[in-house]
């Protein structure tokens, strides 16, 4: 049975967390004389450390209360957060779905925390039968299952990862980074359900704002206490938190600028798949693709030589290409140039 408080660190669970100015009074108007500020300027104020304005337009857009989100300095933050709360350097492990995400192995290391690898199926699903007898595994606080995955740009089944949810006494979080691209649905709506859950997003990817590093986590306000004990206090600027309000509020453009991304996607699919040099395309739930194709480490040099760059995914996946939709002038310029490979 899921018990959080057997979960999180005793030094977590004890610790009295930093408390800056902005804790003590939370209005916005007055003389400010109490945080040690330059009087002067434009963005000579620390920012909201809870960053109240975007949680509730956040909760607005997606209907969600606030207390139920958390915003981190990119999600990479969230991920390092999930470490300190939940796992004990040197004892405890964590479980992911390889090939994926990188971070989650850096930051484990980082926290000296055993990563258990599980690689994917044929299909790039989740083989639940080699999964399985992790569960049972006290030392196992933490599974991370990026969907749609990256670098494979699919989703995986939400039947399993419902499974491993509902049985797993630890905590499972899902890297939805990528979910404005499909069309299957988040796993956001289950919060509520399954109090183990954390499902993350980010404004890096659909919403265009990469250099902002604005991170989302949503859970229930149990475990989100933990994430605003450890984070540094003022983890988001006020220019990004303005960055991220902004784009809540174009909501048109950015509905337009992901149909124009999953419609340059389909063309993008369809050209590569009749290049000399393309062995399969992979299905895509995501902004970019995966191609296996004949030689990739030459492919990649060959487009570095024309200023085009994609990513080298052979090292994970052999002979693989990962390609990110870009704009329509962009897309041509590169099947042009791959078609002038030869192999």
């Amino acid at each position: 049975m899921f018990d959080l408080n057997k979960l999180v660190r005793e030094n977590v669970k004890n610790l009295t967390p930093y408390s800056c100015a902005r804790d003590e009074f939370k209005g916005k108007t007055g003389i400010f004389l109490d945080a040690n500020e330059n009087p002067f300027g434009k963005l000579n104020r620390y920012p909201d450390p809870y960053q109240r304005d975007l949680k509730a337009a956040i909760s607005k857009n997606m209907g969600i209360s606030e207390e139920k989100i958390f915003l981190g300095n990119g999600s990479d933050e969230i991920i390092d957060l999930c470490f300190r709360v939940f796992c004990n350097p040197g004892k405890d492990n964590v479980l992911t779905f390889t090939p994926t995400y990188g971070m989650y192995e850096v930051s484990a290391s980082v926290n000296d925390i055993k990563v258990i690898k599980v690689p994917l199926n044929e299909s790039f699903q989740i083989d639940l039968k080699k999964s399985k007898p992790w569960l049972a595994d006290n030392n196992l606080k933490l599974i991370f299952i990026c969907s749609p995955n990256n670098p494979t740009a699919n989703c995986m089944e939400s039947s399993d990862i419902s499974y491993l949810i509902s049985n797993f006494n630890g905590i499972v979080v899902i890297d939805e980074a990528y979910i404005d691209f499909t069309e299957k649905p988040s796993f956001i709506k289950l919060i509520d359900r399954f109090p183990n859950l954390i499902v993350m997003q980010t404004f890096s990817k659909a919403f265009g704002l990469a250099a902002a590093r604005v991170g989302m986590a949503f859970s229930n306000p149990a475990i989100l206490q933990y994430f605003n004990k450890l984070k540094p206090p003022y983890n988001i600027s006020t220019i990004n938190q303005i960055a991220a309000l902004r784009k809540l509020g174009k909501t048109e453009e950015f509905k337009s600028q992901v149909l124009k991304i999953k419609n340059e996607k389909e063309r993008l699919n369809a050209d590569l798949k009749k290049l000399k040099i393309t062995e399969k395309v992979y299905p895509s739930d995501a902004n970019f693709i995966l191609v296996k194709v004949k030689n990739a480490t030459l492919i990649y040099n060959s487009l570095i030589d024309k200023h085009i760059i994609i990513r080298n995914r052979t090292s994970v996946i052999n002979n693989c290409l990962r390609i990110t939709v870009g704009t329509r002038s962009e897309n041509n310029k590169l099947i042009n140039a791959l078609k002038t490979i030869t192999i």
